[in-house]
């Protein structure tokens, strides 16, 4: 009697849940929604006119409880769309990357912040390493013509 009260009781429980509508999502078409406060994948940002906001202070890299950002700075000589100072080296090491949101809160000209991606698998060790060129917004999505204001309304921006 000790056998069957649970194989019955298993029983029950599974014709219970086999009438119900499944709670799964078919992964690879439908995405689930994330949380608002949800961190994810570091990103870069750029400013209105596509130039890269990180001015290289490296307050991200203090903050980092993980050590897990590295940077260089570089003066810019008017080769690269950024300011008079930028990263030439922005590295996140992801196995480390605590996605703590640090990096965030100490960046003083908001140029970086936590995104919503949370699809960071990868195939091959080369790949655990987030360069610039991985965390940098698409110029395509900045819009490059700068905000001007109506000339019969002064003071009012459109928009």
């Amino acid at each position: 009697m000790a056998v069957i009260r649970p194989l019955l009781v298993g029983f029950a429980t599974t014709f219970k849940h086999m009438f119900r509508k499944p709670i799964t999502v078919n992964y690879p078409a439908e995405k689930v929604p994330v949380f608002p406060k949800y961190r994810g994948k570091q990103v870069l940002m750029r400013d209105e006119n596509g130039l890269e906001k990180c001015v290289a202070c490296g307050l991200c890299a203090v903050a980092c409880p993980a050590d897990a950002i590295y940077l260089e700075a570089a003066e810019n000589d008017g080769t690269v769309m950024a300011g008079p100072r930028y990263a030439k080296v922005y590295q996140i090491h992801k196995m480390r990357c605590i996605f703590c949101g640090y990096c965030e809160e100490a960046c003083p000209v908001s140029a970086i912040f936590m995104g919503k991606d949370y699809e960071l698998a990868v195939y091959s060790k080369d790949n655990f390493i987030w360069d610039k060129q991985d965390l940098l917004v698409p110029l395509s999505i900045v819009p490059l013509t700068p905000v001007t204001a109506d000339p019969q309304h002064p003071g009012v921006f459109p928009g």
